[in-house]
C-alpha cells in the first residue's frame, strides 16, 4: 500500500492491518450499511498486474481459461490460470485497455503469479509490471453508486462487465450497483473524499468481501491453490472458461469433464452460525453421507450482515440431501442461498 494512500486512510478513520482496512472503526455497522447503503471500500487486499507488448494478447490466451484472444478495449472478464492437471492456481479479473491488460487478482498470490508467468514469456513482446505501485483500487457499490460515479466522472458503464475510461481512471461494473475503480495514486483521495461527501458510506475488507461473495465468483487463495477444477467453483457458469478456444494449461481436463465427465462437486452461496475465524477459505466439510471423510471445503468466507457468515462452499452434490457441516459430523450446518446466476 502506498504510504501517503495509507496515511489519507488513516486519517479517514481506517483501521490498517498487513496493509489491509479492517474497519472505519464499526465493522458490524459497515456490514449492515454493505447490506443496503452506498458504501466505499479500499482494495488493498487485492493486487494488480499489467501486460502490455505486442504478443500481450496472444500470450495470455494461452495460459488462462478464457478467451483472451477476442476480448476488446472496454470489457472485462473472469479467468483462471490452472496446473496442468487442470487445479487452478489463481482466478482473476482481467481488463482490457488500450495500453495492454490489467490482472486483478489477491495480494497474496500477486507477487507469485507474477513470477509463474513471467516464465512462460521466453523471446515473446511481452512486458509485466506491478500496477499496484502507482494505483489504487475502489470498491464502491449500493443503490446510489451509478449516480454518484456519474455525477463525478460524467459517464458510468451500462451493464456488468463492461469498463470506461475517464481520465486517470478505470470504472468496470461487476455486478448491478456494484463497480471497480482503478484511480492514479495521486488522484484518489479526492475520489475517496467526494464518493464519501456524496454519501458513500467507508468500510473495511469483510463489508466488501460480503459484498463479493454475493457474486458468486470465487476468489483462490493460497490455501485454495490447487483444490478446485474450474468447474468445480462454477467458473464457466461467470464466463470464466471458454470452450472454443485453443489449448491453455489444464485446458484437457476441464474440457474432458464437461464433456465427458460426470461433475462431482459444485459450489453453493452459503449461511453458517459460526463466527469467521471458525470459517475461513480451505476449512473442509463434511457429511453423514460419507462419514469421517472431507466431502467439500469452504472457497471463500466473510461476516454476515444478520450474524454468522456466509460463505462459497464446494461441496460433494450428492451430500445435500444429506446435510452438510463444516469441521466435522457435529460442526454447525450449511445452509443453502440463491446464487445469481442458474446452476445446473
Amino acid at each position: 500500500m502506498n504510504q501517503n494512500w495509507n496515511a489519507f486512510l488513516a486519517e479517514h478513520g481506517a483501521q490498517i492491518d498487513a496493509n489491509t482496512v479492517v474497519s472505519f472503526g464499526d465493522p458490524q455497522r459497515e456490514l449492515k450499511a454493505a447490506a443496503s447503503q452506498s458504501v466505499i471500500a479500499d482494495l488493498s487486499q487485492f493486487g494488480l498486474l499489467h501486460f502490455s507488448g505486442d504478443d500481450a494478447q496472444l500470450f495470455l490466451n494461452n495460459l488462462l481459461s478464457s478467451d483472451i484472444k477476442h476480448q476488446q478495449p472496454g470489457q472485462a472478464q473472469y479467468s483462471s490460470f490452472s496446473t496442468p492437471k487442470g487445479r487452478m492456481l489463481a482466478s482473476m479479473l482481467v481488463i482490457r485497455s488500450e495500453s495492454g491488460f490489467l490482472i486483478q487478482l489477491p495480494a497474496s498470490l500477486r507477487e507469485a503469479m507474477q513470477r509463474k508467468l513471467s516464465m512462460y514469456i521466453l523471446r515473446s513482446k511481452v512486458k509485466v509490471v506491478d500496477a499496484g505501485i502507482d494505483t489504487a483500487l475502489l470498491g464502491l457499490a449500493g443503490p446510489d453508486a451509478a449516480t454518484m460515479l456519474k455525477q463525478y466522472f460524467g459517464t458510468v458503464p451500462a451493464q456488468p462487465m463492461e469498463t470506461v475510461f475517464a481520465g486517470t481512471a478505470a470504472i468496470t461494473q461487476l455486478a448491478p450497483a456494484m463497480f471497480l475503480l482503478h484511480a492514479n495514486i495521486d488522484t484518489a483521495p479526492t475520489l475517496f473524499a467526494q464518493m464519501q461527501q456524496q454519501g458513500a458510506i467507508p468500510v473495511g475488507e469483510p463489508a466488501w468481501r460480503w459484498l463479493s461473495l454475493q457474486t458468486g465468483f470465487a476468489w483462490i487463495y493460497p490455501a485454495t491453490q490447487e483444490q478446485f477444477v474450474a468447474q468445480m467453483a462454477n467458473m464457466e457458469l461467470v464466463g470464466a472458461v471458454s470452450f472454443t478456444k485453443g489449448c491453455y494449461p489444464g485446458q484437457e481436463i476441464v474440457a474432458r469433464m464437461q464433456y465427458l465427465g460426470k461433475l462431482k462437486r459444485r459450489m453453493a452461496l452459503v449461511h453458517i452460525d459460526c463466527d469467521i475465524a471458525d470459517a475461513p477459505p480451505g476449512r473442509e466439510l463434511y457429511s453423514p453421507e460419507l462419514p469421517g471423510q472431507a466431502i467439500g471445503m469452504l472457497a471463500d468466507s466473510a461476516p454476515s450482515p444478520e450474524g454468522g457468515i456466509d460463505a462459497l462452499a464446494v461441496v460433494q452434490i450428492s451430500c445435500w440431501e444429506h446435510g452438510v457441516t463444516l469441521g466435522g459430523s457435529d460442526g454447525p450446518a450449511l445452509s443453502v442461498r440463491p446464487l445469481p446466476y442458474p446452476v445446473a
